[in-house]
């Protein structure tokens, strides 16, 4: 008994395209053909179809079970560790993606905050809630945890308003006093105090990046005056620690200072 190809596709649960595309990369070895010269598959390509699909639908690569035959004992179980170690960290991702969608479903639960900062976001405008979008996307999670507890200890929601509140017209000496107030807890690098932000990105020009990105958001979420109050905070820091100033451009600064 003999099958065609799209008979044989049907009894191995796959498509004619795919039996095809097996063909072309070598995987599936051609059958003969009668002399109208339609394909006549016998039960070895049967057996060899069905081989595939359960590797594929193990998750084996096709480039991976095309070198199953090349591999001894050694090489072949290697194969198969990959694929576990693979599939073992799309179950954790998908496990971080369902405890995130619990979270959510929640009624009235926020979605414009990053994931872990919903306990905190009733506390947040709409600028903050921004500039963690982006911090979520450009700093690692360590930096994004610390945020997290930074926000959720609340050390002074006082002096958090009165920074959110500022207006753009303030005057010297109300932003030179909120600026004394802010240097006792803004982040300054290389000192431990406040919350060190560490970059995703491996390369220089990528940390570049994240940190011109974070300057254009700072600039463009909050008036001229807060950036003032920042930009003066620091240098007032870093001048108690016996460090040099940060210089005139506004450096990443975690929401709630």
């Amino acid at each position: 008994m003999s099958w065609s190809t799209r008979e044989i596709a049907e009894l191995a649960g796959t498509t004619v395209k795919s039996v095809r595309y097996y063909h072309a990369i070598g995987l599936l070895e051609e059958p003969d053909r009668s002399l109208n010269g339609y394909k006549h598959y016998e039960v070895e390509h049967l057996t060899r179809l069905l081989q595939i699909r359960r590797l594929v639908g193990l998750g084996v690569p096709l480039a991976q079970i095309a070198r199953l035959g090349d591999q001894d004992g050694d090489g072949v179980a290697a194969i198969f560790r990959r694929v576990d170690a693979e599939l073992e960290a799309t179950v954790e991702r998908l496990q971080d993606i369902r405890r995130e969608l619990a979270v959510l479903s929640r009624p009235g639960a926020p979605t414009d905050v990053p994931a872990g900062f919903s306990a905190v976001a009733d506390a947040l405008r709409g600028n903050d809630r921004k500039l963690l979008t982006i911090y979520a996307q450009l700093f690692s999670d360590e930096s994004m945890e610390a945020v997290r507890e930074l926000l959720e200890s609340d050390p002074n929601p006082e002096l958090d308003e009165a920074f959110r509140d500022l207006p753009e017209d303030a005057d010297e000496a109300t932003r030179a006093a909120l600026a004394e107030r802010l240097s006792r807890v803004v982040s300054l690098p290389g000192t431990g105090q406040g919350v060190e932000l560490v970059p995703k990105a491996g390369s220089p020009r990528q940390t570049a990046a994240a940190r011109s990105t974070v300057a254009h958001a700072l600039e463009a979420l909050y008036n001229p005056a807060q950036l003032d109050v920042l930009r003066r905070a620091r240098q007032v820091a870093a001048a108690r620690a016996g460090a040099d100033g940060p210089g005139a451009g506004p450096d990443p600064e975690p929401p709630g200072q």
